[in-house]
Order: C-alpha cells, then structure tokens, then sequence
C-alpha cells in the first residue's frame, strides 16, 4: 500500500502573510521567521531544521514575481518540478546564499542578522571597520550646580588611536604581510552540520594582512589606553539620573571606524531645605498661630535669595502659597519652575502661667466665627448624638 504523500502548506501561511503582501512586508516576514527557526538558534531541533527549509522555499517562490505568479494561479504544481517554465525549489547539498537570489538578495534580507555567518558580501582583505565603545562616567553635583548649571572637568581613561603608528598597528616601514591565519580573506570558515560559518579572523581583526613589524607603543593593536581630561558643560536645571551624551568621546574605533560616544550620568545630592517636584520647588515654613491669625510679612529663602511673602489675616496650617519662576529653569525651553511655600501653623507648648492665662481669656471671648471650621464640626456631631437617642 503506497503512503500518502504529505501536503505541502500554504507559502504565505508559512510566512504569516496575506497574498497581497508587498515585496518588503514578505521580506520582513520571512526576516523574523528565519531568525525564530534558524538552526544555530535551535541545535539538534528537527522540527526547527523542518520550519526554517520550508519558510526558505516559500520565500524563495513569493519573492520570485514569476514564481509568485505562478503559484497564485496553479499553486505548488505551478512552481515545482517539471512546472511551466521550468526550475523549481530545490533544497539540499548544504545553505547557500545563491539560492535567495544572490549574496548581495540574502544580505538585503537578513541584514547583520547573519552576515557573520556566511561572509556578507565582502571579499579578500576586506577591513572590518568597527564602531568604537561607548563609555559611561557618574558626576555628582550639588544642588545648586544643577539648578544653576555648571562646567566640570572629569578624567576618563579610555582606548584611544595610537599617536606612534596613527591606528595601522605596523611600525613605520615595516610594511604588512597576508595573515597566515585567513590567508589574506579577513575570514576564517567552519563547518557546522549543512552549513559554512564565516567569522572574522581574530588575528587580523578582518583586515587579511598583519603588521610586518608590530608597532611598539601598541603592539599592533593600533590603540593604547590614554587618560583624557573633558570639559563637561551642565545646563542649568538637570535632574538626578538626566543624561548627557558627547559624541565621539567614547573609545576610538578599529580600522578607521568612528570613536564611541560618552554617557554622562548626573547624580545631584540633596538640597537642606527644598525639594523638586519637575521644575518646581517646594519648601515649608513654620508659623506661630498669631501670626497665622493676625496676619504677617515673612522672609522667604530662594535659590536667588530671601524675598518678602505676605502672609494674609486668617491663613490655616498647610496653606500653599505660589511664588512665580522661582523655582528651577528647565533645560528643555528655558521656561522657568515656581516656589511653592507651606505654611505650617506652630502651636505652641511649655506655657506659663501668664500665657496660658492670656489664651483662656481669649478662648471665652473667640465665637464660632473665629473658629467656622470647628463650629461646622461641631453641629455635626451633634445632629449625629441626636439621632442617636
């Protein structure tokens, strides 16, 4: 009895895609999805293997126009062997970067993804030019030096270009030979299962060709680590944990490639008096019940300075007064933050005789008009202690 013969599954429903996908949609699909099943990210996976050959054979027929065009009309017996037109997906003998089309369609597609694996499309010598790192430095500041901004020198130690051989790593006049580890491809190949990895050669960094003569400050590294003094421009009213970024500050590339950038983390020590709330600051003030009562003029502090706040006949414990663009400037739009004052009525305690005295004499003579809130309270509670008989 002959066995079935399995159904092939859908092309766009391997890829996750409508039929009316565009060329780049499907090429980000099949992007994610090779990535999802590759072999190197699922050893000794079959079923992974499975997935990753046949999203590869649908991407190769959808990103054919001729071939996607026969499949829409015939479906897999329009692109299989011996369909009109001939060819057909063939997938065996080992992963080849020909089979998308070429290397140059294969990187399109997978991008960094997986140009070390297979070699990209670089050729013999090719220099591997690499980003240098970037660099992380913590400044404390005082509060005031944030609020106001600040310029600070910090010293970073860092890999820097080598002043003796320029970043080449040879000594001057020594000329350069064909590494004898990739044999000048700037690659070194291995085999894993069907596939060839390509990797850059960690002797010569990818350049296909050492130093005749290593350079002697270096060692043929073409970088030495220097310290550097860097002046650091704070604008005023940054806050705890903000961020400064100064570009290529960072350690110097490899192979003419560009310096990092250096991150600045800022840290600001707390203020004795004020605190932040974005661009505001808030502090609070004690006041004697008298004054409160009365009514008074105070001395406020600032970050400029003192400055006079009336205080109105009446005000209440917790009562927030505004004082505009007080507070801190924001480095974003320059606009300017407000000082918020609470005032916090004092009652007073340790009383002697002649003070308490005073206050019961002015208890029996205060109304419910001097005290509205405790009278509302009151009535209150007494509404409450009646229903309640």
């Amino acid at each position: 009895m002959k066995e079935k013969m399995a159904t092939k599954k859908d092309y766009y429903e391997l890829l996750g895609v409508s039929k009316s996908a565009s060329a780049d949609e499907l090429k980000r699909a099949y992007r994610n999805m090779a990535k999802k099943y590759h072999p190197d990210a699922n050893p000794n996976n079959k079923e992974a293997e499975e997935k990753f050959k046949e999203i590869n054979e649908a991407y190769e027929v959808l990103s054919d126009p001729k071939k996607r065009s026969a499949y829409d009309q015939f479906g897999h017996a329009g692109v299989g062997a011996g369909a009109p037109g001939g060819g057909g997906y063939s997938y065996g003998g080992g992963f080849r970067p020909q089979d998308f089309g070429g290397a140059q369609d294969f990187e399109d597609v997978f991008g960094d993804a997986f140009s070390n694996f297979f070699g990209g499309s670089g050729g013999r010598g090719r220099s591997q030019v690499q980003e240098g790192d970037d660099l992380r430095h913590d400044l404390h500041l005082t509060f005031e030096e944030a609020a106001f901004g600040v310029s600070k020198e910090i010293k970073i130690r860092k890999l820097s270009t080598c002043d003796t051989c320029h970043g080449s790593g040879a000594k001057a006049g020594s000329g350069k030979t064909t590494c004898t580890m990739c044999h000048g491809a700037g690659q070194v190949r291995t085999s894993q299962g069907f596939f060839t990895v390509a990797r850059t050669c960690p002797r010569c960094m990818g350049k296909g060709e050492i130093p005749g003569s290593p350079c002697s400050t270096c060692r043929g590294q073409g970088r030495v680590e220097k310290e550097r003094v860097i002046s650091v421009k704070v604008p005023a009213g940054v806050d705890e944990g903000s961020r400064l970024r100064l570009r290529g500050e960072g350690e110097a590339g490899l192979n003419g490639g560009p310096s990092g950038d250096l991150y600045v983390f800022l840290h600001v020590e707390p203020h004795e008096f004020f605190n932040r709330n974005g661009d505001d600051l808030l502090c609070e003030i004690p006041i004697s019940f008298v004054k409160a009562s009365l009514g008074t003029e105070m001395e406020v502090p600032t970050l400029d300075g003192a400055v006079k706040m009336k205080v109105p006949a009446g005000t209440q414990s917790g009562k927030v007064f505004r004082l505009k663009e007080k507070g801190l400037k924001n480095p974003a739009d320059s606009t300017v933050g407000d000082l918020l004052v609470t005032v916090l009525v004092e009652t007073p305690k340790d009383l002697n005789a002649k003070q308490k005295k005073v206050l019961e004499e002015f208890e029996s003579l205060s109304t419910e008009t001097n005290t509205p809130a405790i009278a509302r309270v009151m009535e209150k509670m007494k509404h409450l202690f009646n229903r309640k008989k």
